[in-house]
Formats: C-alpha cells, sequence, structure tokens
C-alpha cells in the first residue's frame, strides 16, 4: 500500500531536485544540463542585488502571515462550533455549504472574485454605499492583499476543518460527562477539553504551516493580479512563473525558488525544535 506514495513521491518531488543545479548555470535547453555553462552564484546575486527582491520577499511575507494570523484560526473556530450544533441534520448542511468552494475551480473561484469585485459588481455596490468610491476593488493595490486572504478563508475554512473534526471524535466523551456533572458549562468544556484534546494536531499542523510559510502558489495570484497591483500582489512564486516560463529565464527563476525553498526548510526546521522544547509536540 505504501509504493504508490512512496513512488509518487520519489518520481514527482526527489527525482525533480537534480534540476535545481541549473540555478548555479547559464542553462540552454540546447546543451542541457551538464552541458550548460557553469555560473555558480550569479543568478542570486542578480536577484538579491534587483529592484524586485525586496518588493517581492515583502509582498510574500505579509501575505504569509496575513495568511497564518487569519487563515490557520478559521477552520479550528469552525470545528469547534460546528462540534457544539446538536441536530445532526443542520449540521450536515453547514459541512456541505462549507466545503463546497473548495471543490470549484480555481478559475471559476478567480472569475467569481473579479466579477463581484468589478465597478458594478455585488461587493463593490455594497461598499459603494459606504465608504468606497466604486472604481474595482481588483484595481486598488491597497485592497489586493484583503481580497485574497478573505477568499482563501471562504474557499477553505470548509475543507481545512475537516482534520480537527477528525481530530474532535477522539476526545473521551467521559471527559465532557465529568464536567457537566461538576457543573461546567458548554463554554468551559470547550476551553479545558475540547481545546486541549485538539492541541497535538494543532500543533502538528502549524509547523507544517510555518514550513510552507513562505510558499504562496502563484496560480491564484497571477489569476487575480495585474501591472497595476504589482506593487502589493507580485510574489516570490508569480515572479518565478513570469521570469521562467514567459521571459524564458530558467537559471534565473530556478534560483530564486530555490532560494525560496531553503528559507521554508531552515522555517519548518525552526518551528519543530521550538514546539519540541516547548509542548514536546513535533514532527520528529
Amino acid at each position: 500500500m505504501m509504493i504508490p506514495v512512496l513512488a509518487y513521491y520519489a518520481i514527482f518531488h526527489y527525482a525533480p531536485m537534480y534540476g535545481a543545479i541549473i540555478a548555479f548555470k547559464d542553462f540552454s535547453p540546447m546543451k542541457g544540463i551538464t552541458g550548460s555553462e557553469w555560473v555558480g552564484f550569479q543568478h542570486f546575486q542578480e536577484f538579491f542585488s534587483s529592484y524586485y527582491f525586496w518588493r517581492i520577499l515583502k509582498n510574500t511575507v505579509l501575505i504569509s502571515v496575513y495568511s497564518l494570523l487569519f487563515m490557520f484560526p478559521a477552520p479550528i473556530i469552525l470545528a469547534l462550533l460546528i462540534n457544539e450544533v446538536r441536530r445532526q441534520a443542520f449540521k450536515r448542511v453547514v459541512q456541505t455549504v462549507s466545503y463546497m468552494p473548495y471543490f470549484i475551480s480555481l478559475v471559476v473561484i478567480c472569475g467569481m472574485i473579479t466579477d463581484f469585485t468589478n465597478s458594478n459588481g455585488i461587493i463593490n455596490s455594497f461598499f459603494t454605499w459606504f465608504v468606497y468610491d466604486g472604481t474595482a476593488m481588483l484595481q486598488n493595490p491597497d485592497l489586493f492583499r484583503p481580497i485574497y486572504i478573505l477568499s482563501e478563508i471562504w474557499q477553505k475554512v470548509g475543507w481545512e476543518s475537516i482534520i480537527y473534526l477528525a481530530a474532535l471524535t477522539g476526545i473521551d466523551q467521559e471527559q465532557y460527562e465529568a464536567a457537566r456533572i461538576d457543573g461546567a458549562s458548554r463554554l468551559k468544556q470547550m476551553w479545558y477539553i475540547t481545546l486541549p484534546g485538539l492541541m497535538p494536531t494543532i500543533v502538528i499542523l502549524f509547523i507544517l504551516r510555518i514550513g510552507n510559510l513562505l510558499d504562496v502558489g502563484f496560480e491564484k495570484i497571477i489569476l487575480l493580479y495585474n501591472p497595476v497591483t504589482y506593487e502589493t500582489a507580485d510574489v516570490i512564486s508569480s515572479f518565478v512563473y513570469r521570469k521562467g516560463l514567459l521571459e524564458f529565464g530558467w537559471s534565473y527563476s530556478t534560483a530564486v525558488g530555490l532560494f525560496n525553498s531553503l528559507i521554508n526548510l531552515t522555517l519548518l526546521i525552526s518551528a519543530n525544535y521550538i514546539s519540541r522544547k516547548v509542548s514536546s509536540n513535533s514532527l520528529w
């Protein structure tokens, strides 16, 4: 049963790592990886000294931190709320409605966001009644990050709550019965029983999230951003996409992507070490 999983990671994750060597070469498809000229850290130095370095690093860090602050607690809160619902029919409806956006194509999601935030879109029209000036929201650099984070929460909160709901089923129900006998309210039961029972799962997922902190996917970014919003929307992955696939700068884009991966690896190891020291919960 493990062979397909091991083969998947070996073929699609570990084998392609050999290609990362082109970050240190002036890669040419005609010469191949081994035949291309070795240039060392030239592409890294070019990236670190470029005008775009601090802009895309800042945007990536800000979007990642905002995602961690607002997106990570959202499925935990949703799972806790669903767990408190006693009517099974209503619980199933809430779960189904919250799961549905995750299964909608990302292209469709971004099309909906674009339509809703256009100058005549429903969301734009709603805010125009209060303080907004009515221009297309995705043309406003200051609004790109809030739109991105809120749409990510709407799209993924239901799906990511599944693992927490599964963890809730493993909590000993006798603890709740003992707490009710002692007069504990539902809020106190949640605080002293449910949350501690979820804590190992929360810590593991938090470590994994830290390990992917700077790994902001380019798909949704490139579907929503435009040259007007590059100032706040352009991140490392979208920069790699433009340089590598649109401008054919394969070695340069590989160097940027390798830099991003090394930062994520450092964050993962650091988060795991701190968690092991503080809470005794860790990946290894």
